[in-house]
């Protein structure tokens, strides 16, 4: 999604409702008002239930996260945002940082996210989690030879990796989790053999990595483990399924875990609704109602659908999302120097 929808979204007791500007809403009605940069329409289903179960109205905005924070920074004060949903460590650490949320206390959400998917300063709170596994063509690769990210680094690779471009959130986080897990001189060191193994230009997207796998243009990628089952379900059309298919999910042990997170905006109107909307979220119904059709991993335990199970557990190591926060510029420099397009 390229460009910020203008139209917000009210959902209550069971009906989608769109409104041109925030007036439509009579002040007697409650209300939580969200720039998400989550782009899935079965969200709107969580929103809704939790409409029906309190009478509080959902107002909605999606884009991409890029877009939401340059938005609430050039709204300042003015801005009408309750809720900030984003995907990625850095992206939610980062509009932290940037004094675009506020901290805030709850025994709830205390009690079901785990600490290390949470700010320490109480800005914002995990709803769901994301796997950075590798795809392997087995008529490519020797699959039992690639059991971590620093594999990938082997000279037996050479001409067989391909990668998102630097610019994708998720790699500059997985990167991140490397300076934090094995240092900077052997990230640095892991980078420039990554690097000089690829052939293929660097892709603008993971389902362009799962692609070129699985057509042989290259062996193995480094992708977010639901693009492969969004491919498998058949989201994508029958190509995509076919070629789904063809690669095998390789799940270092343990693994590196992204997130998606939300915080009450700096100057939300709504404060009660938004905090009650984020307990709803972050609650193990609300995280699996998010993540189940979405293919991600709710906060606690496993997704459940066949597209993801056959990928089997995985153990997540222990840095946690802040630390990939604070690590995001090292890590970019990282990745620049190494001439990671």
């Amino acid at each position: 999604m390229n460009s910020i929808k203008r139209l917000f979204t009210s959902v209550i007791a069971g009906t989608l409702l769109v409104s041109s500007s925030f007036n439509y809403v009579k002040a007697s009605e409650r209300e939580v008002r969200i720039y998400s940069g989550r782009h899935y329409n079965t969200d709107k289903q969580i929103y809704k239930q939790f409409a029906e179960e309190t009478g509080i109205k959902i107002r909605l905005i999606e884009a991409t996260g890029i877009s939401l924070v340059e938005r609430l920074k050039r709204e300042g004060s003015n801005s009408k945002a309750d809720v900030i949903l984003l995907v990625d460590a850095a992206r939610i650490s980062n509009a932290a940082k940037s004094g675009l949320l506020q901290s805030y206390r709850s025994s709830k959400l205390d009690k079901n996210v785990p600490v290390e998917y949470r700010d320490p300063q109480a800005r914002w709170y995990a709803l769901t989690r994301r796997v950075r596994v590798m795809v392997a063509n087995p008529k490519k690769v020797d699959i039992n030879s690639i059991k971590d990210y620093s594999d990938l680094a082997n000279p037996s690779l050479d001409g067989l990796v391909c990668v998102r471009k630097r610019s994708s959130p998720y790699n500059q986080s997985l990167v991140a989790n490397q300076i934090v897990n094995k240092g900077e001189a052997q990230t640095k060191e892991w980078l420039k053999g990554m690097i000089s193994n690829i052939s293929q230009p660097f892709f603008p997207g993971d389902i362009g990595v799962i692609r070129a796998v699985a057509q042989g243009k290259c062996g193995v990628g480094i992708v977010n483990h639901y693009y492969v089952s969004r491919m498998l379900a058949g989201v994508n059309g029958r190509k995509d399924q076919r070629l789904a298919k063809k690669v095998k999910v390789l799940t270092p042990n343990p693994a590196h875990v992204n997130v998606s997170a939300g915080g009450i905006a700096k100057y939300a109107e709504n404060k009660e609704e938004a905090i009650q909307l984020l307990e709803y979220l972050a609650s193990p119904a609300g995280s699996s109602g998010l993540a189940g059709p979405t293919f991600e991993h709710p906060l606690v335990g496993f997704n459940k659908t066949d597209e993801v199970a056959q990928f089997g557990g995985f153990t997540p190591d222990s840095v946690t999302i802040d630390q990939l926060g604070a690590n995001n510029k090292k890590a970019i420099q990282l990745m620049r120097k190494a001439d990671w397009d």
